[in-house]
């Protein structure tokens, strides 16, 4: 008998009639969408890394969505948990960066006409995920108003308090204290004093307030991988394209750089200097 033969025995080999791994995965529709109409050898890359980014992006808003219900009803344990996965999901997406910069300029080049005016820039997933986080801007929803089902989960979003408020709610209301957390709005969270102030006591003392300790460090570990993920784009951007204005109408790396400015949990960063 074969070695295949003999690790194999006793596994079914019909699937006939029941559902395999395949269907299971829904595989004949993943592995037959990432053709790409032009028929340059780097197009499949390219667009690999963008159809498993959109699916691990699909997943962290899964989780973000679940974490924040969990922080609302004072369940954190669970909420620590979900968070720490979204944290290795953009571990996960930075490790992608590295197998785009194995394609150079001149590769790139060979189909980017194909592109038109697509761009990662409209990626409803990625705005979705950053208005769950707090960074909100209303007017952005303008570029996906030609997808009904997107500019709804966008607006849907915007009508709720963000994770970080959610969050923000509960520092508040277990230190006795009215919440500061503010209405959900379609801007961008800004800095509170109050609230910095707020996290400076549970720093101060964390076998005092140890659950809102963990999860000050789970939102920043958060935050930190999210933080690498974009500066990795932007140096991949850069040693691509260099510094030409992006597919979408952006400035590309000048926009990008932009972004890395932006603080999703600001009090929890500008507590550090305080302590």
């Amino acid at each position: 008998m074969s070695t295949f033969d003999e690790a194999a025995k006793g596994a079914k080999m019909n699937f006939a009639k029941d559902k395999s791994y395949g269907d299971y995965l829904g595989l004949d529709k993943i592995l037959t969408v990432e053709n790409p109409l032009d028929m340059a050898h780097d197009g499949l890359l390219f667009i690999i890394q963008h159809q498993t980014s959109e699916l691990w992006m699909k997943l962290a808003i899964h989780e973000l969505t679940e974490a924040r219900r969990c922080i609302a009803q004072g369940q954190l344990q669970p909420a620590f948990k979900m968070l720490s996965r979204v944290a290795r999901i953009f571990e996960q997406l930075n490790s992608a960066w590295d197998v785009l910069r194995t394609m150079t300029p001149s590769e790139y080049t060979a189909f980017r006409p194909y592109l038109g005016a697509s761009s990662g820039f409209q990626s409803y997933q990625y705005r979705l995920i950053e208005y769950l986080l707090g960074n909100r801007n209303r007017a952005l929803t303008k570029l996906h108003e030609h997808t009904p089902e997107p500019h709804a989960a966008l607006t849907d979003e915007l009508g709720k308090i963000s994770l970080y408020q959610v969050a923000i709610d509960l520092l508040c209301d277990r230190l006795g204290v009215p919440s500061l957390a503010g209405e959900a709005e379609g801007t961008a969270w800004e800095a509170k004093p109050e609230v910095q102030d707020l996290w400076q006591k549970v720093y101060e003392d964390p076998q005092t307030h140890w659950e809102l300790y963990e999860l000050a460090e789970k939102l920043v570990d958060l935050e930190d991988y999210f933080r690498r993920w974009r500066f990795n784009h932007v140096t991949t951007v850069e040693r691509v394209i260099g510094f030409k204005r992006g597919t979408g109408g952006t400035s590309g790396v000048a926009y990008l750089r932009k972004m890395l400015e932006v603080e999703l949990f600001p009090e929890l960063w500008h507590v550090r200097g305080a302590l």
